[in-house]
């Protein structure tokens, strides 16, 4: 996959947790480092958000539509 490289600023205390990371081996460099955090930044908040709409959806409502999609399914099936 293609890299954009850009130019991010940290604070001291951050950029030496991430330096430990690099040190201790767990990254090969501070670019992969960051990246990952990014990375899994992004996933949880796409999680939660999904989440979020999840839990404002009516059960009644939800059922419905769920039981709609199966008619719709069943109703593909030809008879034997």
């Amino acid at each position: 996959m293609a890299k954009t490289k850009v130019a991010v600023t940290l604070n001291t205390e951050t950029l030496r947790r991430v330096d430990r990371l690099v040190r201790d081996a767990r990254y090969p460099n501070r670019s992969q480092a960051i990246e990952a955090a990014v990375t899994e930044q992004l996933a949880r908040l796409q999680r939660r958000r999904l989440a979020e709409e999840c839990a404002k959806l009516e059960p009644v409502a939800e059922r419905w539509l769920a039981e709609e999609g199966f008619g719709a399914v069943a109703d593909a099936w030809p008879e034997y």
